[in-house]
């Protein structure tokens, strides 16, 4: 190995598989050169299942697991997670490990910004938000993670007390409008694009890496 190499400091970034083509994006911007920052020496990518998310119990844990393995190998860690419903448990597990998270409790704070996203919830709180992986992945990740596929009966129990869903966009990509009137078409409920763009997301993502 270079010594070169041996000698740089080592980040390692976990993060959320939903968040995995924003993160590229940003990251190689970062790049020193025409290189991907991914392969770059000095920082190293891991992302979890994006299904995790329908198991928030078990995120703090998985990267329990893997920082108890691995945190010793690098001087930073950065965790592209917001709380994401794991009850403050994964910043108990970073502050042990001595890593950091991206401020926010969730991807829709990250892409939107807090303040909007506030905004949009006392506009009205029964909202029921879609990221672009969410639209592009409704089907595996919302009507199949939640048994609708095999019990659509339960749609009105999990939905029924939401009005409307609105698509927060990262990309400018128009099949995700066709995704996103499809998802509220079949969930029964009214449909709203707001284009957020991943402005907050991409500042703390360069502030964090450096």
């Amino acid at each position: 190995m270079p010594a070169d190499r041996v000698a740089r400091p080592r980040t390692l970034i976990l993060a959320c598989g939903a968040l995995a083509r924003e993160l590229r994006t940003v990251l190689r911007t970062l790049a020193p050169g025409p290189a991907d920052v991914e392969a770059h020496a000095s920082i190293d990518v891991e992302y979890l299942p994006a299904n995790l998310h329908n198991r928030p119990e078990r995120i703090a844990g998985r990267i329990d697991a893997i920082l108890t393995e691995r945190a010793q190998s690098y001087e930073r860690i950065i965790v592209a997670y917001g709380d994401c419903g794991t009850g403050a448990q994964l910043d108990a597990v970073l502050i042990r490990h001595g890593a950091v998270r991206i401020p926010g409790a969730h991807c829709y704070d990250f892409f939107a910004g807090a303040a909007r996203f506030a905004a949009l919830q006392e506009e009205e709180p029964g909202s029921f938000y879609l990221t672009d992986f969410l639209a592009r992945h409704f089907d595996a990740l919302v009507w199949g993670g939640l048994g609708l596929d095999r019990h659509p009966q339960l749609r009105d129990a999990y939905f029924g007390n939401y009005r409307r869903v609105v698509l927060l966009s990262q990309s400018d990509d128009p099949a995700l409008l066709v995704l996103g009137r499809s998802a509220a078409e079949r969930l029964g409920l009214a449909f709203e694009h707001r284009h957020v763009g991943t402005g907050p997301f991409a500042e703390v993502i360069r502030a964090l890496v450096g």
